[in-house]
């Protein structure tokens, strides 16, 4: 076999192994090393059978992902999204928000979506937001004699959101993947992801328009007693705090005040603070939060470790020039080949999870987008639009299993999967929305830093 064949053969076979349930980071590592032992495999200045470059090979590409700069942001803004997950203020936060549209049709979703969205900015943790919002909201809609199966959806939908909006870890990932400037990729995100969670609203809306037994109206009982001034109340103690937080963190990375790792850990700061504010700091909290982003950090971070040395012995092999010449060869244009890498990318979304899609196929695209004249800022937007559906998407829907695993045992899985599945068309109909007005993710990036 040439060593192109053998590359395709490594990137089958990693494929293969991770369907049958190997840890995706370990596989990626042990095939990079066994591959890469054969590709550097040279018997005229080897001493020993440990002195392969390819050991010298995984030490740096270890040591380059530990010194990267932008992935510093990474944990620091986990911390700060678990940490403002424990301060008690998205509770106020989706209570003042019900209260104040209690005269919108299915207004306890809506108020649902809001606060997904507005939490979605204080952190991009995904399972996270699901997992708060479906212990917060979805008893309460289930107990205003909402359908399931449409609540289901709105908790795993709006729980979605924060990977596209702004300070998403997946942009974080994508910008150290592809070195796209993640400030750049957060100026991008902000209309997309606001569209997506306007278009998420207009649908609630007009559901309950059509069919007012999906949401019914809540009983005027539930707020007869709480006055205007209550509420006002509660949005200043809860709205006010957490978006002058996520505004000052936010801005400093787009008006260039601060890098992202500086900002996320005023971030980190200001959560605590927060969190002390509301009475909600204690050492098992802070210990809690502090374990949950070491996981998550090191899952990160040793996915990319794993990449890096994957992705080097296959393209040292040829197997990356294969691909491009593979595509090349199908004489696309760059409309198709959008179509085409986002439909891969729809697909990887079944089995693996974001994490693993940008940080492993992601690099093979890349070549690709340079050649058909893509922009990768935009390119990137499309991937975060599309990533949402990786999670909504059965049969391996992990929001659908985060909500799942904390509602009331009549809520079948079936139900939380038939409520996901009209926001998986939403998803699609925002991106044909961002290809053809390709202005909302690029306007504010050149408002901002010009071409």
């Amino acid at each position: 076999m040439t060593d192109p064949q053998v590359a395709i053969l490594m990137l089958g076979l990693f494929i293969f192994i991770v369907m049958i349930g190997f840890p995706i980071a370990f596989t990626l590592m042990a095939m990079g090393v066994i591959f890469g032992y054969y590709a550097y495999y040279d018997p005229t200045r080897m001493t020993s059978i440990f002195d392969n470059r390819i050991f010298d090979l995984f030490v740096n590409q270890t040591y380059s992902v530990m010194s990267n700069d932008v992935l510093t942001a990474i944990p620091l803004f986990l911390f700060m999204g678990y940490i403002v997950e424990r301060a008690n203020i998205v509770d106020r936060l989706f209570t003042s928000l019900r209260i104040a549209a209690k005269n919108v049709p299915g207004s306890m979703a809506v108020a649902s979506l809001l606060t997904c969205a507005l939490f979605a900015t204080a952190t991009g943790i995904v399972g996270a937001v699901v997992t708060l919002m479906g212990l917060l909201a979805y008893p309460q809609m289930l107990k205003a004699k909402y359908d399931p199966g449409f609540a289901a959806g709105v908790i795993c939908a709006g729980g979605c959101l924060g990977i596209l909006i702004p300070p998403s870890i997946m942009l974080i990932v994508y910008s150290a993947t592809t070195s796209v400037s993640v400030v750049k990729l957060y100026a991008g995100a902000f209309l997309p992801g606001f569209m997506l969670a306007g278009l998420y609203i207009v649908y609630v809306i007009t559901r309950a328009i059509i069919n007012p037994s999906l949401a019914p109206k809540p009983p005027e009982d539930e707020t007869a007693d709480i006055k205007g001034w209550q509420v006002y109340w509660l949005m200043l103690t809860s709205f006010v705090p957490l978006a002058l937080l996520v505004l000052s963190v936010l801005g400093a990375i787009v008006f260039g005040l601060a890098t992202p790792s500086e900002a996320a850990a005023v971030g980190s700061l200001g959560g605590l603070l927060l969190a002390a504010a509301y009475g909600s700091l204690s050492w098992d909290r802070i210990k809690e939060s502090v374990y949950l982003t070491v996981r998550t950090s090191a899952m990160v971070c040793w996915l990319f470790v794993g990449s890096a040395t994957f992705a080097s012995v296959f393209s040292y092999m040829g197997g990356e020039q294969v691909v491009k010449d593979f595509v090349i060869a199908l004489d696309l244009t760059p409309f198709t080949f959008l179509i085409l890498t986002q439909i891969i990318i729809f697909l990887l979304g079944w089995p693996l999870e974001w994490s693993e899609i940008i940080i492993i196929f992601v690099p093979i695209f890349l070549p690709l987008v340079h050649h058909f004249g893509i922009d990768p800022l935009f390119f990137g937007i499309l991937i975060a639009l599309n990533l949402q559906t990786s999670f909504l998407t059965p049969p391996i829907a992990m929001a659908a299993y985060y909500l799942k695993g904390i509602a009331p045992p009549h809520v079948q899985l079936t139900h939380i999967f038939a409520g996901c599945l009209p926001y998986l068309a939403l998803v699609i109909l925002s991106m044909v929305i961002l290809y053809l007005f390709p202005g909302i993710a690029l306007w504010l990036p050149e408002q901002f830093y010009g071409h």
